[in-house]
């Protein structure tokens, strides 16, 4: 994956709200807590910044 840049700390202090969100909804939908959730976090946060597929 392509690096990933962020314009300002507000920009990203928004991508993680984002993928706080989204991660509050993928441990809904598995009902498990995710202890990788970092990783997570970072694979949306690409992802979503390269307009790629959101992980589930």
């Amino acid at each position: 994956m392509a690096e990933t840049t962020y314009e300002s700390v507000d920009d990203l202090e928004a991508a993680l709200r984002r993928a706080a969100a989204a991660h509050g909804e993928h441990e809904e939908r598995t009902g498990v807590p995710d202890p990788d959730w970092p990783a997570w976090y970072a694979l949306h946060m690409a992802r979503e910044r390269a307009g790629a597929e959101l992980p589930s």
